[in-house]
């Protein structure tokens, strides 16, 4: 190869080490996570203020879900294509102004407009999902599976740290101060998306195996059988995780739980989330991850069942929280993972928004049947019955799996 001065030239040091990318992707999944891990604690105090059913909340948050899910592929397909910096920037904004139309919302329309549409579409363009995108992207693979767990439970750290925050705003000062401070916090995204911007895909930094286009991607995905799997199984966390962050406190206060209390154990379920989430990501490395999978399906099924079958105490609350803790988000570094062997990471944002897609829909119903069932039956006893069944279905149909790249023809050269 000739020598030119431009081979001579010092390499230019880049301020975007993995460290840097790894730290400010986490800090990203962690403010985005937060606010909306919390929002269950805002439907008694909103509810008494405007003489709301639990069902006008339910259908909030539940459309807030649904739209997260629909976004995802959208602004997963726009950052592989443009980058990541630009969706992120558009996701944080909406994010920001969804919870400060909820903090001036004053009619069901306005709190759907707000809590649901704005929030759901900032959360496709600004949650751990595109952060997950980024470490795919920009990390050497040696350093993905503990970067993906990392970032995952950095989402539950916020959830740890929103859930008690969120409390002592609204008893300190109200809901509507609570909620401008959550709006601003979600302006930090902004300048910390600058670290893990993605280049805008080009022939030039595209490998040859991975040139497919959008079109091709999607028919070589849904008619691949393990991902169609994949998909199906992400439904249960869905419709689990949603129930649970939306209604849990509710649930809580109806057997004499306080608030505070309520709040720990949200705080709970994250903080042994992050446990959880990192020793999937290592564990990952070292087992079949199909096989991860359905065992935390499994578990979270049992967990549910054992919740619901003994007396709500402030004791067995907490560990409810502990145990759901552990299963919280642990599904989805090896979901992403598998869904990067399946098919690099060309497409990976895309890819992975379907199957968010998926996992939204259960949100969706979970949080929308929890509020339609509580004020049908004055119960919630239909819907922990059907976590349990959820789960326990996911962890059989996660166990066919196939972990291995997707087969694909070898261009012949002509």
């Amino acid at each position: 190869m000739a020598v030119t001065a431009e081979n001579l030239r010092p390499a230019k040091a880049s301020w975007r080490t993995p460290l840097v990318i790894i730290i400010c992707g986490c800090a990203i999944a962690l403010l985005s996570f937060g606010p909306r891990s919390s929002l269950g604690f805002f439907i008694q105090p909103m509810s008494k203020e405007f003489t709301w059913g639990r069902d006008v909340f339910g259908l909030a948050l539940a459309l807030q879900n649904l739209l997260w899910g629909l976004g995802q592929p959208i602004a997963g397909a726009i950052a592989d294509r443009f980058g990541i910096l630009r969706v992120m920037v558009i996701g944080a904004l909406l994010y920001a102004g969804g919870l400060l139309l909820m903090r001036y919302a004053s009619t069901p329309a306005s709190l759907d407009l707000g809590a649901g549409v704005l929030i759901g579409f900032g959360l496709s363009g600004c949650s751990f999902n595109l952060v997950l995108s980024a470490f795919s992207k920009l990390l050497p693979p040696e350093k993905r599976g503990l970067a993906l767990g990392a970032g995952t439970a950095a989402g539950s750290f916020g959830q740890f740290l929103f859930a008690p925050f969120g409390v002592a705003l609204i008893d300190n000062f109200g809901w509507q101060p609570a909620l401008t401070v959550f709006a601003l916090l979600m302006l930090l995204i902004v300048p910390l998306s600058l670290a893990i911007a993605t280049p805008p895909a080009t022939s030039s930094n595209v490998p040859a195996a991975d040139q497919q286009s959008f079109k091709t991607a999607l028919a070589e995905a849904f008619g691949h059988r393990s991902y169609v799997l994949l998909v199906l199984g992400f439904f249960t966390c869905g419709f689990q995780l949603a129930f649970i962050t939306v209604h849990l406190p509710a649930y809580l206060s109806d057997r004499g739980v306080s608030a505070q209390t309520g709040g720990w154990v949200v705080a709970a379920i994250g903080l042994f989330n992050i446990i959880g989430s990192l020793s999937v990501g290592w564990l990952q490395n070292k087992y079949p991850k199909r096989y991860i999978l359905s065992m935390l399906y499994f578990a979270r099924a049992l967990t549910i069942l054992a919740f619901i079958s003994f007396p709500i105490t402030t004791f067995s609350a907490i560990m409810f929280g502990a145990a759901t803790g552990l299963t919280w988000l642990s599904t989805v570094p090896p979901t992403s993972a598998l869904v990067a062997i399946m098919f690099g990471t060309r497409w990976f944002a895309t890819l992975y928004g379907f199957a968010f897609v998926s996992h939204q829909v259960g949100g969706f119903l979970g949080v929308w049947l929890g509020g339609i069932v509580f004020e049908q039956y004055g119960s919630y006893t239909p819907l922990w019955w059907l976590s349990i069944f959820f789960g326990v279905l996911s962890a059989l149909i996660n166990l066919p799996i196939v972990e291995q790249p997707v087969a694909r023809a070898v261009a012949q050269p002509a």
